[in-house]
């Protein structure tokens, strides 16, 4: 196995299933998500083979409500030598909580993932990267309760999230103490081309999307944070035929190509987990 570059990259994946995802929380209320068909385990299964066949770690962002009902599945993922990170614990957009409820779900999710791997959990990364200027609160919170670093300032312009002007790569939060790791962008002159994965990569060509994240490592010679949610890779999922037309484009886009593309990706570049490149911001 040959893969370009010598610069380990950020592999990540957000564990949420189909009916949690933001843009469909109108159609599928939190109180009744047990009356959805659950597909994550299989979902997840496949990217965790995708990984061993290319003998690539990576850090697995996961709700509380996926860990307190799949904890075998968790076990799983830590078990093939993963990291476990929080993803909240209801997948709801930070600042659509207040503070205690921000507080009260990130650590519901923190104590069932804790519990279960038997070991503090380091990193969390937001619902739909929605720390944004007006819900930076949250980071303060965060620190407080013993997160080492976050992964949820995109520094892009969205409709639903983002942060236009902040750094693009891993910096040190100096007020509270934490790393962040932003999504990868691409420069192209005044403007940040979101790249990091997701929608974007069924959105963009692969040739494109190899050559813009190869360019982070050999032209900036930075590594690139790369994500993908387990229900991307599922063009059988069951679907939400009421959603608005943006949201099932955004959703369904391209889902039957995820999976060769995400094998093309492994097969090219270096990936690693978060926590083995944490400390590096402090030397």
């Amino acid at each position: 196995m040959t893969r370009g570059g010598t610069i380990t990259n950020y592999f990540t994946v957000d564990v949420e299933d189909y009916f949690q995802v933001s843009a469909f929380e109108r159609l599928a209320d939190p109180q009744h998500w047990d009356r959805f068909e659950c597909r994550v385990e299989r979902n997840t299964g496949v990217i965790l083979g995708l990984l061993e066949k290319h003998g690539i770690s990576g850090t697995f962002f996961i709700t509380g409500w996926i860990a307190e009902r799949h904890p075998r599945l968790v076990q799983e993922i830590t078990g093939a030598g993963h990291e476990i990170a929080c993803h909240s614990y209801w997948h709801r957009k930070v600042y659509d909580l207040s503070p205690k409820e921000f507080r009260e779900d990130t650590l519901r999710a923190k104590n069932i993932l804790e519990d279960i791997v038997g070991a503090p959990i380091c990193g969390y990364r937001a619902p739909s990267y929605s720390v944004t200027a007006r819900s930076l609160w949250a980071l303060d919170i965060l620190a407080e309760m013993g997160f080492t670093y976050d992964s949820s300032i995109f520094p892009i312009h969205h409709d639903l999230y983002g942060m236009p002007g902040a750094p693009r790569f891993a910096y040190r939060l100096e007020k509270q103490g934490i790393h962040e790791y932003p999504p990868t962008t691409l420069k192209l002159g005044r403007y940040c081309l979101p790249i990091a994965g997701g929608g974007y990569f069924r959105l963009f060509p692969y040739w494109f999307s190899e050559w813009a994240l190869g360019s982070i490592n050999t032209r900036e010679h930075k590594p690139f944070m790369f994500y993908v949610h387990p229900w991307e890779i599922d063009p059988q999922q069951p679907r939400m035929k009421s959603a608005g037309l943006k949201s099932r484009f955004r959703h369904y886009n391209n889902l039957e190509k995820t999976e060769s593309r995400l094998d093309r990706l492994l097969h090219r570049f270096r990936f690693g987990p978060i926590a083995h490149h944490s400390t590096a911001l402090d030397d």
